[in-house]
């Protein structure tokens, strides 16, 4: 096994310049892997300076409305322990105790975290691959390569086609992360990033 210590990327990458410890096949493997460092570290530097491009605004109303309809599953029960309680206010709990839980836990479902998952998402496509970043306190940073897709969906639920949205899902090779999905995309442009990226895998496969 060749011992690579002090054969970095930032080193010249010139086979002459190589102390004698480098020659003959220890040297290429060691020029490669330097190539390869080089160029991951160069993807690494490209990707924190990529400006990433937000979802459309209305998936904050579509995710709203979808959080809304949940929530109905506990207004609802909470609203008819509420009118008990009340038609039992001698021996029944004090009024609110039901009904003012609940709506608190909706405020935050349905306003707050509906914009805060918003200004936390975003995505960014180049010529070759796909960038999908979301989350918060769990941080999501997903690169797929166009090479690694083998179909492309675009979906639209019924409140998403009311605010002509869209979800582009792509499925790659693989068992980690082989289904990637990207919501509250105008559907003209889900639609445009799908043919764009079909366009460069038959380019590939030409």
């Amino acid at each position: 096994m060749t011992d690579c210590a002090g054969f970095t990327p930032t080193a010249p990458l010139a086979i002459e310049e190589m102390d004698v410890n480098y020659k003959g096949f220890g040297a290429i493997n060691c020029l490669v892997s330097a190539i390869q460092q080089r160029h991951i570290s160069n993807m690494d530097e490209a990707t924190e300076t990529e400006e990433l491009t937000r979802l459309h605004p209305d998936h904050v109303k579509v995710t709203r409305i979808v959080a809304s309809l949940f929530m109905l599953v506990l207004i609802i029960p909470a609203i008819i322990a509420e009118t008990a309680a009340y038609l039992n206010q001698e021996s029944g709990p004090p009024n609110g105790v039901f009904i003012i839980p609940v709506l608190l836990i909706a405020a935050f479902f349905v306003l707050f975290m509906p914009w805060r998952r918003y200004i936390h998402r975003g995505f960014h496509m180049s010529a070759d691959r796909i960038r999908i970043v979301r989350g918060y306190l769990f941080r999501s940073d997903t690169i797929v390569p166009f090479g690694r897709i083998q179909h492309i969906d675009v979906d639209q639920g019924p409140i998403q086609r009311r605010y002509d949205l869209a979800t582009l899902t792509v499925h790659t090779a693989g068992n980690h992360n082989s289904t990637v999905s990207l919501p509250g995309l105008l559907h003209e442009d889900a639609i445009a990033m799908r043919e764009e990226i079909r366009a460069h895998i038959k380019r590939d496969a030409i």
